[in-house]
């Protein structure tokens, strides 16, 4: 069952890499998922025509990373990446695709998250692991 889009909130661009790639970020805090979405255009495309690993590994880390995020509260918390696994399982071509990211464990300095990334079918692309870290603020002297 796809999830209600009335449960998620979009996230405006917050990092050059968000606004250069062009993906779209929504959250639910009911679930504690998050999800990148990317319409796939030629300039994602590597030579062979398919979408770049290195994009599908940016939007793995950042759904896993916005999840982690959410994981303390619901308030959007900083976080760090500190280690990311990937998997790439098929080929994505031009079309709709979303990755969902979910909390397996947060702690109060680490967090572990995965990452799946589907075609607009609904098909499995690539799934990711990650570690990040929280990071806390400087006290203002």
């Amino acid at each position: 069952m796809p999830p209600d889009p009335a449960k998620h909130t979009p996230v405006a661009p917050t990092s050059g890499a968000h606004q250069l790639i062009g993906y779209d970020v929504d959250l639910c805090v009911e679930d504690g998922t998050a999800r990148v979405t990317l319409d796939v255009l030629p300039k994602h495309l590597n030579r062979n025509e398919t979408l770049h690993g290195g994009i599908i590994a940016m939007m793995l880390d950042a759904s896993a990373g916005f999840a982690a995020s959410l994981a303390r509260g619901g308030d959007l918390l900083p976080v760090l990446t500190v280690a990311l696994n990937t998997q790439f399982l098929a080929a994505a071509r031009q079309g709709t695709v979303v990755a969902t990211g979910t909390v397996k464990r947060a702690g109060r300095s680490i967090c572990y998250a995965d990452a799946e990334l589907r075609d607009a079918a609904g098909a499995l692309l690539a799934t990711g692991n990650g570690v990040f870290k929280y990071v806390r603020k400087e006290p203002t002297p």
